[in-house]
């Protein structure tokens, strides 16, 4: 690196001096000029009108507080039981079972609909937007321009954008009330542009799809969007269990029936499914709480594609529903890997030749599966969970 330094220090000592200095606010403007050139180009191609697009993106300035909230995710680096904990909080579990009491006609109505669980859509709403009280303020339009330009996860956010300049157009919603998280996930279910197209419902019959003030049309949409995703009416999204002694961890899925077999029993004491197959899923490892999660665990986490959400709204769907707390202890010693790290690991096992489906930081159950392998290469527990040691074993540090 210094050698590096050195030569382009001793470069640059050569070049001749500009007769103007580099405009960096200039250089900046014109990025942005060219970005939303381009961009109307393409809306024009969607039948986005010049006028929509202008109500939508004139005099946009880039939003720097946009890019900084890319590096915060909160499913990421806190211990899971603190965070289990903050979501299925005494607070939230007695204000949902308060709104399942006022707005009990409607969800009798979305459960004869849709087939999905009151208890799941309350927390689904609960957690995105604290029942419609926690509304964000972020500028959907900008948010959205902002990660376009900056070309993060891109096309995704690009093509997010152009959505929401044709709900705009349609006029689903006023451009001042288009408000939504730093992402663009919009309105008190958190759609994106995209899902809203596909899942949104207009519950009342207003005409309107409106998934920022509408009470029922909000938890019908939340409905909509797990019936559509695959919701199984009637199974549950997985409990806790306990593990017998002398178990193989390298078990990681089969049919309820040879779970059974295998000694594993629900700490609730209940029965597990006559039929279907079981998940197994360690959060913080063979030394924390067990579950057997089920396909409709798999839904939840289309919503949102992290384990430890999926887990804690089951776990608030069901203390809202009146729940026991989950029985083991969560470990004091909980270190979860940051983003970057599972990206690091992601890249390592597909160089090892395992099979890594994206390389977002997020694993699924076929990659816990490969974990378990690894680990058990290495001489540690196969329970599927990434570690710091698991990290250093493969050359590999936590970020």
């Amino acid at each position: 690196m210094r050698r590096f330094l050195l030569a382009l220090l001793l470069a640059l000592a050569v070049l001749p001096a500009r007769a103007d200095p580099i405009d960096d606010a200039a250089a900046d403007s014109g990025r942005v000029t060219a970005f939303l050139g381009a961009l109307r180009a393409d809306a024009s191609k969607r039948g986005i009108t010049p006028a929509t697009f202008n109500l939508a993106l004139a005099g946009f300035t880039p939003d720097a507080r946009v890019i900084a909230a890319t590096r915060n995710e909160p499913e990421y680096g806190k211990p899971v039981g603190v965070y289990v904990d903050s979501v299925a909080s005494k607070s939230r579990i007695a204000i949902g079972a308060a709104k399942a009491a006022i707005w009990a006609p409607i969800l009798d109505a979305i459960e004869q609909k849709y087939g999905v669980e009151r208890w799941i859509v309350l927390a689904l709403w609960g957690i995105e937007s604290s029942f419609g009280s926690g509304f964000d303020r972020w500028d959907v339009i900008r948010s959205l321009a902002t990660l376009a330009e900056a070309r993060y996860r891109d096309p995704y956010f690009r093509d997010e954008l152009l959505v929401a300049l044709q709900i705009l157009q349609e006029g689903h919603v006023a451009r001042d009330r288009m408000m939504g998280s730093w992402a663009g996930a919009m309105g008190q279910p958190q759609f994106m542009p995209s899902s809203f197209y596909q899942y949104a419902v207009d519950f009342t019959g207003d005409g309107k799809r409106d998934i920022w003030t509408n009470i029922p049309d909000v938890l019908a949409s939340i409905a909509n969007y797990m019936a559509r995703s695959g919701w199984q009416r009637g199974l549950p999204w997985g409990f806790e269990v306990t593990i017998p002694p002398e178990f193989d961890y390298g078990h990681s899925r089969a049919p309820f029936a040879d779970w059974t077999k295998l000694g594993l029993r629900r700490v609730d004491g209940g029965a597990l499914p006559a039929a279907g197959d079981g998940f197994l899923l360690f959060p913080s490892g063979a030394a924390g709480p067990a579950f057997l999660v089920t396909a409709n665990f798999n839904v939840i986490k289309l919503y949102n594609n992290s384990d430890v959400y999926a887990l804690a709204i089951g776990h608030l769907a069901d203390r809202m529903a009146g729940g026991a707390p989950f029985r083991a202890v969560w470990p004091q010693e909980d270190p979860q890997l940051s983003r970057a790290a599972r990206i690091a690991l992601q890249h390592k096992m597909d160089d090892l030749g395992y099979p890594v489906k994206d390389f977002a930081g997020r694993f699924d159950f076929d990659q816990r599966d490969s974990i378990r392998v690894l680990q058990a290469r290495y001489g540690f527990v196969p329970d599927g969970h990434p570690t710091p040691a698991l990290m250093t074993r493969l050359g590999l540090t936590k970020r």
